[in-house]
């Protein structure tokens, strides 16, 4: 199974290693500070403390829903203004693709992608999400499809080797979530859920964290720090050469905390109790199976009720038969479950 992995991780591999950056102007810090350790500690502690008003969004945007075009007139495109802007500008619209089911409005999925996920990924299990009588919106994440900036042909922007926009890539991940969730509200749909893959997992756990509108979630692939996945995970090699010897695990692990699951299970136990699934595979080399673990103890140390599922394959091997047919029947009939 790892040898399959690694050869699906390495099939007609584009990856660049791009130059270290602190990136404090992402962050809206001075990129000339003497001392970037210092201001990422504050801006990371200070964050968490008010995490809140770090992933808030306005109470209102401009969206528009409009055919998709000619080739599939029955998909609907909805596009809105980020809460989040970045140097990009191409990246500074939100895009996300409707699947409404035809007469039920209870119920409505959200689905988060994986990093580098192809345009018209994840559009079946936005139609099996119909079949079951849930509608599904299929958000587009930060610098994908048709958020990427011309300079790239990766979403390297997402998690790079720097810091400061890494962190806000995530952020804005995590509003555009939200954002979705609240236009799915003003439809008329009593309920929201959402799941998440890979990276999309951790933005499906951040929302889900701040945002009470989401009845129901399903994470698929679990860690709980983002730069142990970094450092360690089979995909992201490349990002851990950028950083080369500038900056050390420790370090990095504290600088992204504020994007980081394991930074909020106290909030999450907090909180009232919410329908939420983990999936986790068992011979994971961009997940390290390790760390998913880690994460799980968390959930029951700090006595958060769950569900938990693992599947005996590894993170791109869940792409394939029968496994994503495993994967999707754990996540499909949990959340009509819960949201029906």
């Amino acid at each position: 199974m790892h040898k399959r992995e690694r050869y699906f991780a390495m099939l007609n591999d584009d990856r660049v290693v791009r130059p270290f950056e602190w990136g404090l102007e992402f962050i809206g810090e001075d990129p000339d500070a003497e001392d970037p350790h210092a201001v990422l500690s504050k801006f990371s502690a200070d964050t968490i403390a008010n995490s809140d008003e770090y992933f808030s969004i306005p109470d209102s945007f401009e969206y528009r829903l409009q055919a998709a075009g000619r080739l599939k007139p029955e998909l609907k495109t909805l596009t809105w203004p980020s809460a989040v802007k970045t140097p990009s500008v191409e990246n500074n619209t939100a895009y996300a693709t409707y699947f409404p089911h035809e007469t039920n409005r209870k119920a409505a999925v959200i689905v988060l992608p994986h990093w580098n996920a192809k345009a018209g990924t994840y559009f079946d299990l936005c139609k099996f999400f119909n079949k079951v009588g849930m509608s599904a919106l299929r958000l587009t994440l930060p610098y994908h499809e048709e958020r990427m900036p011309p300079e790239l042909t990766r979403a390297d922007y997402l998690v790079a080797p720097n810091v400061g926009r890494s962190l806000q890539s995530i952020q804005q991940a995590v509003a555009d979530t939200r954002a979705a969730v609240l236009w799915l509200k003003q439809q008329g749909y009593e309920k929201v859920g959402v799941v998440g893959t890979s990276i999309g997992s951790c933005v499906a756990f951040l929302a889900f964290v701040h945002d009470f509108s989401i009845d129901a979630a399903v994470f698929n692939h679990v860690s709980g720090y983002m730069a142990y996945v970094t450092w360690h995970g089979l995909s992201t090699y490349h990002v851990r050469d950028g950083f080369g010897d500038n900056i050390d695990l420790d370090e990095l692990r504290e600088y992204w905390l504020p994007v980081s699951p394991m930074a909020y299970m106290e909030k999450l136990a907090a909180q009232p109790p919410r329908p939420q699934r983990y999936i986790y595979t068992l011979y994971d080399l961009s997940f390290p199976v390790e760390l998913s673990r880690d994460a799980m103890r968390a959930l029951k140390r700090h006595k958060i009720k769950h569900s938990k599922a693992t599947i005996p394959c590894g993170h791109y091997t869940l792409g394939e038969k029968p496994w994503v047919y495993l994967d999707g029947y754990k996540i499909i009939r949990y959340l009509h479950k819960n949201l029906k």
